[in-house]
Protein backbone atom coordinates (compact mmCIF):
# COMPACT_ATOMS: atom_id res chain seq x y z
CA UNK A 1 0.00 0.00 0.00
CA UNK A 2 2.71 2.55 0.98
CA UNK A 3 4.69 1.67 -2.12
CA UNK A 4 1.44 2.58 -4.56
CA UNK A 5 1.20 6.13 -2.30
CA UNK A 6 4.97 6.75 -3.21
CA UNK A 7 4.42 5.74 -6.76
CA UNK A 8 1.68 8.24 -7.40
CA UNK A 9 3.23 10.86 -5.54
CA UNK A 10 5.99 10.64 -7.76
CA UNK A 11 4.13 10.07 -11.00
CA UNK A 12 2.25 13.13 -9.89
CA UNK A 13 5.40 15.27 -10.03
CA UNK A 14 6.83 14.07 -12.88
CA UNK A 15 3.38 15.23 -14.73
CA UNK A 16 3.37 18.72 -13.12
CA UNK A 17 7.27 18.91 -13.84
CA UNK A 18 6.80 18.35 -17.45
CA UNK A 19 3.54 20.34 -17.64
CA UNK A 20 5.26 23.08 -16.00
CA UNK A 21 8.02 23.49 -17.97
CA UNK A 22 5.85 23.37 -21.81
CA UNK A 23 4.41 26.21 -19.63
CA UNK A 24 7.43 27.68 -18.85
CA UNK A 25 8.59 27.35 -22.81
CA UNK A 26 5.52 28.70 -23.85
CA UNK A 27 5.83 32.12 -22.16
CA UNK A 28 9.23 32.25 -22.73
CA UNK A 29 8.52 32.66 -26.49
CA UNK A 30 6.05 35.05 -25.70
CA UNK A 31 8.25 37.05 -24.38
CA UNK A 32 10.92 36.63 -27.16
CA UNK A 33 8.50 37.50 -29.98
CA UNK A 34 6.96 40.34 -28.04
CA UNK A 35 11.07 41.76 -27.45
CA UNK A 36 11.50 41.16 -31.22
CA UNK A 37 7.83 43.30 -31.61
CA UNK A 38 9.06 46.37 -29.92
CA UNK A 39 12.57 46.14 -31.32
CA UNK A 40 11.00 46.25 -34.66
CA UNK A 41 8.87 49.55 -33.69
CA UNK A 42 12.08 50.54 -32.10
CA UNK A 43 13.87 50.22 -35.38
CA UNK A 44 10.93 51.89 -37.65
CA UNK A 45 11.39 55.00 -35.10
CA UNK A 46 15.29 55.46 -35.43
CA UNK A 47 14.99 56.02 -39.83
Amino acid sequence: MLMKKVFLFVLTLSVMGLAGCNTVEGFGKDVSKLGDKIEKKADEKKR
